[in-house]
């Protein structure tokens, strides 16, 4: 008599695994994404950013007040707690705290990135928290090259003919795994940037058409026209703006009462790499800023700003990163050696 094969795994079984698997490819996308920008930056950069390379950098200067130097401040104190709450995160969670986290840690990523910004963008005379007004001086500035090699990508152009700008690698087909070489980072960036950039055209359309004022209709009856062609996208591509980094974070304002976080939450996915390439993605653009700060204001007031620290960021990253990144891109020279704070 013929032994019978038992099965590793049951067909019910191989199904639930199945099943996991569809419902966690958002959420390893959504991952992929992020690893990769990180992997980018890691690649791109250089020791200290680049900044110093940048004439945009060189020429930044600015005329604040002691009320201007307060409002600074207090952006930055947010950057600050945002991003020590975010760290703090790390280093109490497992991987199933991480993952029940999300609530928090994808809007504390983005928020603490934001304040950083209008941080800087203070310094450069753009003094508004509005987030469209936000979003669209940052796009200029990234065109511009104010920011280094790594973030300065951006997709421009109309809907259906995207084009993007500073990855020469991103017409590369983007693959399911998480990114071990540059040509995947690339892809999946550039996969990030227009996907994020269409969803966008097609909110701005919905926005425009529901305008009495501002809908686009057809010639012939002056209805609001239902069916777009190629040049009905084109007329509002300027209302687009450049798609930049900052907007691929924004995707991380993932209301806490949607559907979407429990796809998150839910999916089995690596969510200690996640955590990590956003803390590290956070601290490259947050230190950028503080450069930028610490040039307008002097380094001699950054510093002092740093000294007067609430408890809980003193002797913490901040100063490390005053140390490591902000000093030696305004002064030209290494940082001197210490050990014991994270970066």
């Amino acid at each position: 008599m013929e032994t019978p094969i038992i099965p590793l795994v049951t067909d019910e079984q191989q199904k639930l695994a199945d099943e996991t698997w569809r419902k966690s490819i958002p959420a390893q996308v959504f991952l992929n994404y992020f690893f990769a920008i990180n992997y980018h930056i890691q690649e791109a950069d250089d020791a200290t950013g680049g900044l110093q390379h940048l004439p945009f950098f060189r020429a930044h200067q600015a005329e604040l007040t002691e009320a201007d130097l307060t409002a600074v401040t207090k952006l930055l104190h947010s950057c600050w707690s945002t991003e020590y709450a975010l760290r703090s995160t790390a280093e109490l969670g497992d991987e199933d705290y991480l993952r029940n986290a999300l609530h928090w840690t994808f809007p504390q990523a983005y928020h603490t990135i934001m304040a950083g910004l209008q941080a800087f963008l203070f310094t450069a005379g753009v003094r508004n928290n509005n987030p469209s007004l936000i979003r669209r001086e940052v796009g200029r500035l990234v065109v511009r090259n104010a920011y280094p090699r790594p973030i300065s990508f951006y997709a421009a152009g109309a809907y259906g003919d995207f084009s993007i700008h500073r990855l020469p690698l991103a017409g590369y087909k983007a693959g399911l795994n998480i990114a071990s070489k540059e040509i995947d980072a690339q892809a999946q960036i550039g996969q990030f940037l227009r996907t994020t950039r269409k969803m966008k055209a097609q909110i701005t359309r919905l926005q425009v058409q529901a305008n009495p004022n501002t809908a686009l209709r057809s010639q012939k009856t002056g209805k609001v026209l239902d069916k777009w062609t190629a040049s009905h996208w084109q007329q509002i591509t300027w209302r687009l703006g450049y798609t930049t980094i900052f907007d691929l974070l924004g995707r991380l304002r993932i209301s806490q009462t949607s559907r979407e976080i429990e796809r998150y939450i839910e999916a089995e996915i690596d969510f200690k790499l996640f955590h990590q390439s956003l803390l590290n993605i956070v601290s490259y653009l947050n230190g950028i800023h503080e450069t930028y700060v610490a040039k307008a204001i002097g380094l001699e007031r950054y510093q002092q700003l740093v000294d007067e620290l609430p408890k809980h960021l003193r002797h913490s990253f901040v100063e490390q990163r005053l140390r490591t990144r902000v000093q030696p891109t305004i002064t030209g020279e290494a940082p001197a050696p210490q050990m014991g704070i994270a970066a």
